[in-house]
């Protein structure tokens, strides 16, 4: 993920604390998993709860996020009314 152009995160599933087929699988025993659900696993390193001093997105900020194979998105920040 870039933030304002600067990449933040950038990391892969063989990182993850658990590996997917654990996951897949614990999700798996308890609810039914169908082809094409999203499962969400958390954030990788580059948050910016874990910089020092930690850093947060702001009004005018711009957030890029592509996933190879799926496509990218592109968020502004705006400030709340």
């Amino acid at each position: 993920m870039e933030v304002n152009g600067e990449r933040l995160q950038n990391d892969n599933t063989r990182t993850m604390i658990f590996p997917l087929r654990y996951l897949i699988a614990y999700l798996s025993s308890t609810v039914r998993v169908m082809p094409g659900d999203v499962i969400t696993t958390g954030t990788p390193f580059g948050v910016g709860l874990g910089f020092k001093p930690p850093r947060y997105l702001k009004a005018g900020d711009v957030m890029t996020l592509e996933v190879r194979g799926l496509g990218m998105q592109r968020q502004r920040v705006f400030a709340s009314p």
